[in-house]
């Protein structure tokens, strides 16, 4: 539908003489006639035949064999077409096939703008930029939402197309299609439609659901149905229409709690956007460039002006005015009709500071085409802006703010006359809301950015056709990305959740508030309900600059979860990841989870614990727990868990484990195996949906020390109580010992434990340093079982194991039967006591040649420390000072998933191709 036609192509002279509204003593470039194509010895023509929007193909020599983006097929000789603003290669054959659109019109295309949030550069091998569709030969970009890749200096022409992820009451749908995502593909990868291969590691090829990870050719795509399923791992996904979060003052870096990398933002810098053009050289080859080449800088408007950002073009001296304009265009990837654009000179220097008119500079550089090879030339300067020329009238595309309109946007002509006022009068009817108030809709302009998406309500009275002029003088590309959208004005009530974490434990309500205005308790941190986005952008940026007691809080911006919109069948699927974890695996795969599922639903315990987790997570009725980390991590989660137990709707979800620590013990009981080697995350991810629920006893350990007399019979003030929640095991002696003196090696180095086989190493050689160490603890300790004191023997260490593994797999307690004993398990509600003599008799039973002795077993323990000891609970290790140890039950099992038998189903076609590349830092070794 629209209410006005297209207008025609406006034709006006290429002389270089002035334009209306340009500066007269301005040099300018412009174009004479219709569009030519660009110089170049390989160009031999134009083809308009082909059905993507778009692109501009033209027919090239191909010197040496390259792949068509279609069909990932060869291409040889004179049977290629390029598309001059993309790069987009095609076979003739496959020209009339390809649906793919151009980068230029993309942003028209997106169905709901939503941003990019672009983690640290990486080097990501035989992957390709996702806007120039070039290999990623050098360190660049990659979306920690969805699997878009680029170039530094591509970053600000892509597309705000990322998932949506949540609602945030911008064209909130109830159902989700399939969210595209074009090549970088395994070279495996199985077309859903006609079951071929569909990806290919040379070109950017085929298409991918980044919800549930179907793969197709672009073309057989078309075919399916735009509902999205979300896959196999449907019942794990948190549904986006079940989250809401207004985020108006926040980016996406702050709603995916992804904290910002250092350094230069994507975009920012001088050199963000300078370099070659889709159609010049590589930066690399710009000095070996013969002398009838000349390289110019070109800026498109005032904002690139005044940054300094430019792109850098190459073409020949000879180049006709018209050449130049053309390239300069598809160095901005702008595909409207040359016609409507000038190039006008800058000053030699270029322009460093604030933005201002071009400088005067006579006629030098005007560059025309009846010159060409007739006397001397004058040189063309180095540096030009691209200028829209003034329009009498335009086009304007208007988007509806609602659903189910019936059309995707209007098209409606706009004159000086025209208002924001004007154009809602006009539209509305054609959305067939006529019969309602005007006053109640409103006109919003929508900067659809890569990084951000501005949006910003025009004023009644603003003339529309002088609002396009600004924005096209800011900058031309910019156009291209801006829409209109007619709301209705309702009034939005702000709701933001602000999660503080960091704060001293144990405060009272009242002693919160004093610290933090008025807030909610919860232990260690408080959440702040704000109402007013400005209050809370200003409450978010002070708790992050604010340390309380002398240690930094931690500000995190938390959605709401609409639980009442779950269904019945949704088990959503809550992820911790400790990323120091694994030898830094935890990093990847971070960023894995949060492709596969909804960000929303991963945490990283580095920022902020598993405390914000689970408070997004108290009111859904069922969901399940990931934990990502060793045993230390996972006791961790398991004592949040059971601090948050009362306030959770799902008071007993159940924990699996991806083992990422070095003993990982309570991961090999529960068959998730003896630390994670890389598997495909994916098939983690169905491996946990189809694991078993298994029991497991939890104990408390009250630390009870108390006080003592020096050499000079002075008394030294008792430490307070405290306790500690227990999964695996607890060691007293030599093996906290061990664990101590590692620990204290880790801190004060931590970039050298980053493998797993490292830190073994680091155990070995402590325990060497300690084979001659006796302590005699027998004599230091007193221990009494069921209220009931047992003698120990002659041990160096204690242990309470609660699961059948100990110090990496080790079985300490045995498999041969003594009818004292129960056989252990670790629902039994019993802890079994071993001892061991030394690190000789450790070493041994790691190597399963002995087991350690057996001394008893049962639900209660009392063990009373003579002296200070060293002592370690699921391997988090520290010296306790005389006192008591008590030992007890810690009220209910804990539900855990056990690792099923049977392998998991075939995954094949469906398997997430995003996760099988993982990308190194920028400068590290592959």
């Amino acid at each position: 539908m629209a209410a006005a036609a297209e207008p025609g192509a406006r034709a006006w002279p290429g002389d270089g003489s002035p334009r209306p509204g340009s500066p007269a003593c301005s040099p300018v470039l412009g174009a004479r006639g219709r569009a030519r194509p660009g110089s170049g010895p390989e160009r031999t023509g134009r083809t308009t035949g082909s059905a993507a929007p778009g692109h501009s193909f033209r027919k090239v020599t191909l010197t040496k064999p390259t792949f068509c983006h279609l069909c990932s097929d060869f291409i040889w000789g004179l049977a290629g077409f390029l598309c001059d603003v993309c790069n987009f290669m095609s076979h003739e054959k496959c020209l009339k096939q390809v649906k793919t659109p151009c980068t230029s019109v993309v942003p028209s295309l997106v169905r709901v703008p939503v941003a990019h949030c672009f983690g640290p550069r990486g080097l990501y091998k035989r992957k390709f930029c996702g806007v120039c569709r070039k290999g990623l030969e050098v360190p660049a970009f990659r979306c920690e939402v969805c699997e878009l890749h680029v170039h530094p200096d591509c970053v600000p022409f892509a597309c705000s197309d990322c998932r949506q992820c949540h609602q945030d009451g911008h064209q909130d749908h109830d159902t989700y299609q399939h969210h595209w995502r074009e090549g970088n593909l395994p070279s495996g990868a199985r077309c859903e439609v006609c079951r071929k291969t569909c990806g290919s590691s040379d070109v950017l090829a085929g298409v991918r659901c980044e919800w549930c990870g179907i793969q197709a050719h672009s073309v057989c795509s078309a075919v399916l149905a735009p509902e999205c399923s979300f896959g196999r791992l449907r019942s794990m996904v948190l549904p986006p229409t079940c989250v809401r979060l207004l985020s108006r003052n926040f980016s996406k870096m702050h709603c995916f709690r992804i904290p910002e990398t250092a350094g230069p933002e994507p975009g920012d810098g001088e050199d963000s956007l300078d370099g070659s053009a889709a159609t010049g050289p590589s930066r690399e080859t710009l000095a070996a460039l013969d002398s009838s080449k000349q390289t110019l800088k070109i800026f498109d408007g005032n904002d690139t002006m005044r940054r300094n950002q430019f792109r850098l073009v190459t073409l020949p001296r000879l180049a006709s005015s018209q050449e130049v304009l053309e390239v300069a265009l598809r160095a901005y990837y702008i595909s409207e009709d040359p016609q409507d654009f000038e190039l006008q000179a800058l000053p030699l220097p270029p322009l460093t500071g604030d933005a201002q008119a071009p400088g005067k500079a006579g006629s030098n550089g005007t560059t025309e085409e009846g010159s060409r090879g007739s006397g001397p030339r004058e040189p063309t300067p180095e540096a030009w802006v691209i200028r829209a020329l003034p329009r009498a009238q335009e086009v304007l595309k208007i988007y509806p703010g609602w659903l189910k309109v019936g059309v995707a946007y209007v098209s409606i002509r706009v004159t000086p006359q025209s208002t924001a006022r004007a154009v809602v009068l006009e539209v509305l009817p054609l959305f067939g809301r006529q019969a309602e108030d005007p006053e109640s809709f409103q006109l919003v302009e929508v900067l659809m950015g890569s990084r951000q998406v501005q949006r910003t309500v025009l004023a009644d009275e603003e003339p529309l056709l002088d609002w396009l002029r600004d924005i096209r003088q800011t900058s031309v590309r910019q156009v291209s990305q801006t829409r209109f959208y007619v709301t209705e004005s309702r009034t939005v009530a702000p709701h933001i959740s602000l999660l503080v974490g960091g704060l001293p434990p144990g405060l009272s309500p009242q002693e919160y508030r004093n610290l933090l205005h008025e807030a909610m308790a919860i232990k260690g941190a408080v959440v702040l309900d704000v109402t007013c986005f400005a209050e809370a952008e200003r409450l978010y940026m002070l708790a992050r600059d604010t340390a309380v007691h002398g240690r930094l809080l931690t500000a995190l911006v938390l959605p709401d979860v609409l639980h009442l919109k779950l269904s019945p069948d949704c088990c959503p699927l809550l992820v911790f990841v400790n990323p120091k974890s694994g030898g830094l695996k935890g990093r990847d795969l971070l960023c894995s989870f949060r492709k596969l599922l909804n960000p929303h639903q991963v945490f990283e315990l580095t920022n902020g614990g598993p405390l914000p987790g689970f408070h997004l997570f108290s009111q859904v009725p069922c969901f399940r727990v990931l934990v990502c980390g060793g045993d230390g991590t996972v006791g961790w989660v398991l004592a949040t868990l059971e601090e948050m137990r009362h306030r959770l709707a799902c008071p007993e979800p159940s924990v699996a484990i991806l083992p990422l620590g070095t003993g990982n013990d309570l991961g090999r009981v529960l068959r998730w195996g003896a630390g994670y080697s890389g598997e495909d995350p994916f098939s983690v991810l169905v491996s946990v949906d189809e694991a078993d629920a298994v029991l497991m006893d939890r104990w408390t350990i009250l630390l009870d020390a108390q006080e003592t007399g020096s050499a000079e019979n002075s008394v030294v003030e008792a430490e307070p109580p405290k306790i500690v929640q227990m999964s695996n095991y607890c060691g007293i002696g030599i093996d906290a010992e061990l664990s101590l003196d590692f620990h204290q090696a880790r801190e004060e180095e931590p970039g050298k434990f980053t493998s797993r086989f490292h830190n073994k190493g680091v155990y070995v050689r402590v325990g060497l340093q300690k084979i001659s160490h006796s302590r005699s603890l027998h004599k230091e300790i007193r221990l009494q079982v069921e209220q009931q004191e047992v003698e120990l023997p002659s041990i160096e260490g204690l242990i309470f194991i609660n699961i059948p593994s100990w110090g990496s797999g080790a079985d300490l307690w045995g498999s041969d039967s003594d009818a004292k004993f129960e056989k252990p398990r670790m629902d039994d509600g019993l802890l079994e006591v071993v001892g061991v003599t030394g690190v000789v008799h450790m070493g041994q039973v790691q190597g399963g040649l002995r087991s350690g002795i057996r001394i008893a077993q049962g639900s209660y323990f009392r063990v009373t420390l003579l002296k200070a000891t060293p002592v370690q609970v699921d391997g988090e290790p520290w010296v306790q000072a005389p006192g008591h140890m008590i030992i007890s039950a810690a009220g209910p099992k804990v539900h855990m998933l056990k690792k099923a038998k049977q392998k998991p189903r075939k995954v094949g076609a469906i398997r997430d191709a995003r996760v099988d590349t993982l990308p190194s830092p920028e400068g590290d070794p592959k």
